[in-house]
């Protein structure tokens, strides 16, 4: 008997138990992030991951506008990173009500920092076919009805910041869609996959989706057309792990983390 107990705790110290007994001991962190962090932000998940074997993340990519309304409508989320402040700010009970018109509350109190910024670009596909040259052109084009250029859908940041670029070019967006001159994508992601296959003359992206895709840069919106493009990020009141949320997101605002930001044209928002 003494010989059989032995070996079965041989049999536990070697054999296929002890992984399953890990994994069950491991704690997931759900976090939400727009599209355009995909590539970094798994790259950044695994350094963390590494040094906390305990913890498995698991990211939800896509617009900030779709995360919004899924959180607001009960998914599982610990942390949010929206790829701009009107995302944020309509589940903050903190902000002006003119943008949170719901009165939603799932901001944790004191748990939302300013961590990215990002600039938005305008790219064209390989050759440059069109010939463009940047947004000045752009909008002549634009207005004559000789180019096809992508954007977001209005509910998503990189959308909205593209709106910004025509008002300021006092272009009318229906005006421009209904002449066939637009072509839309549900976020970042679908409107540089367009340019990337060749379907479009060009579209507005961010910077750091311009360098993932390797797409060329021909102009970047100053922040006069469009603003400053900041990502917030906050732990939310419903998470289920806040503690860890919090670790995470301390994470993110360090040299390690901000080194694989910077790598792709991201730089700190955080307050120094």
């Amino acid at each position: 008997m003494k010989k059989l107990a032995c070996l079965l705790l041989a049999i536990l110290m070697t054999g296929t138990l002890l992984p399953a007994m890990a994994e069950q001991q491991t704690t997931e962190l759900v976090v939400f992030a727009a599209a355009s962090m995909t590539e970094t932000l798994t790259q950044i998940k695994a350094l963390y991951e590494a040094a906390h074997p305990d913890v498995s993340i698991v990211c939800n990519f896509d617009s900030s506008g779709t995360l919004k309304t899924q959180i607001q409508e009960g998914a599982a989320c610990d942390l949010f990173i929206s790829a701009g402040q009107k995302q944020m700010n309509q589940l903050d009970i903190t902000a002006d009500p003119a943008v949170n018109a719901d009165g939603l509350d799932f901001v944790a109190e004191g748990l939302r920092i300013n961590l990215l910024e990002n600039k938005v670009t305008l790219v064209v596909p390989e050759g440059n076919p069109k010939g463009i040259t940047g947004f000045d052109q752009l909008a002549e084009l634009l207005a004559s009805g000789n180019v096809l250029l992508a954007m977001g859908n209005s509910d998503v940041p990189v959308g909205q910041y593209t709106q910004k670029i025509l008002t300021f070019y006092g272009l009318d967006e229906q005006a421009l869609a209904s002449a066939g001159v637009l072509t839309y994508g549900t976020n970042v992601k679908e409107v540089t996959t367009q340019v990337a296959e060749m379907s479009v003359d060009c579209g507005v992206i961010y910077a750091t989706d311009a360098f993932s895709a390797g797409l060329t840069v021909v102009d970047c919106a100053t922040p006069d057309m469009c603003g400053q493009v900041i990502y917030p990020a906050a732990v939310l009141k419903t998470a289920d792990q806040p503690e860890i949320a919090r670790d995470f997101l301390n994470f993110l605002t360090g040299e390690e983390a901000m080194a694989v930001f910077e790598s792709v044209g991201f730089s700190s928002a955080v307050a120094k």
